[in-house]
């Protein structure tokens, strides 16, 4: 189950569980879209890309799988990117 993190890691936006502009990456890693399109769609942790977040049914999900049931997380995870170094990155990487 997702955890759905309450904010972007780099700018700490606030992200609801059903904002439409969060976005997590295989490692659930939780940015928000404007960060997502600094970061070229490439997460700054692992490397891999990035999905709009699926939204949790606040109440009344199929056997009770919903927020009512199965909060959000309330755990902040604040890792502002260096942006000139990701980039960077970004650049050797493609030269691969």
């Amino acid at each position: 189950m997702l955890e759905l993190r309450p904010n972007c890691e780099h700018c700490r936006t606030p992200l609801a569980p059903d904002a439409s502009d969060a976005r997590i990456c295989s490692f659930e890693c939780t940015f928000c879209a404007e960060c997502v399109a600094l970061l070229q769609q490439v997460c700054p942790n692992c490397g891999g890309g990035f999905s709009p977040r699926p939204v949790r049914p606040a109440s009344r999900g199929r056997h009770e799988n919903d927020l009512q049931h199965y909060p959000a997380s309330q755990r902040e995870v604040y890792r502002p990117v260096d942006l000139a170094a990701h980039a960077r990155w970004l650049a050797e990487r493609q030269q691969d």
